[in-house]
């Protein structure tokens, strides 16, 4: 294996990877809450590992021969995207939301997995990846495009390198938010977080309205 491909598919991942966007952000939250943080951290990595190899594998291509259809899916995805993000908002604003109920020190508690549905977060965890045009245009066209540049030969190196990363990154974010969770029993921290999801999920949806 070239571990030179491998060293610049992990350095390109790695760059693209640390922005907190929505997907980022709502992995951070979950994690915090320690709410089916396992289900959602192997639907990131898998979902990443899926892009990764299909951009290195050259369906970066089609996407520059067929613009329609990349279109479609993300313009399918941007009510979905828009709702979750007024839904976010609303946490925010009203910091009764059940995430927040109070036990009988006045206290924030933080929510348990049991208030929380399996398939609401298995579908917001999806939809966050496969609809958010950033994650098109990071992990699958920008590594794709940099990967094809790479020796045939060293391709499937360059490929595991990102996916490393991206699975580090993921499991980190994930259980290493943990450690966060002192700060998060304050009201006043869950509506900073869940302002900055809402307010970063409208940006995607209305920068794309065009």
């Amino acid at each position: 294996m070239s571990w030179l491909a491998f060293s610049h598919g992990a350095a390109l991942c790695a760059s693209l990877i640390v922005t907190i966007g929505a997907q980022n952000a709502f992995v951070l939250r979950q994690g915090i809450m320690r709410s089916h943080i396992g289900k959602i951290i192997v639907l990131c990595m898998l979902s990443d590992f899926a892009l990764i190899a299909a951009g290195v594998g050259g369906a970066s291509a089609l996407v520059e021969r067929y613009p329609t259809f990349v279109h479609a899916m993300l313009y399918a995805g941007l009510a979905y995207l828009a709702w979750f993000g007024i839904s976010a908002l609303r946490r925010a604003w009203r910091p009764g939301h059940a995430a927040l109920d109070a036990n009988a020190s006045n206290t924030p508690t933080m929510p348990t997995q049991q208030t929380q549905r399996t398939w609401p977060i298995v579908l917001t965890t999806l939809a966050l990846t496969w609809l958010n045009p950033h994650v098109y245009l990071d992990t699958f066209l920008l590594i794709g495009t940099a990967g094809a540049r790479e020796p045939i030969e060293a391709r499937t190196a360059f490929a595991l390198g990102a996916m490393v990363v991206s699975a580090v990154w993921f499991v980190g974010v994930g259980y290493g938010a943990r450690a966060l969770a002192p700060l998060f029993r304050r009201a006043g921290a869950w509506r900073v977080l869940d302002g900055a999801i809402g307010s970063m999920v409208l940006l995607i949806a209305v920068t794309q309205l065009r």
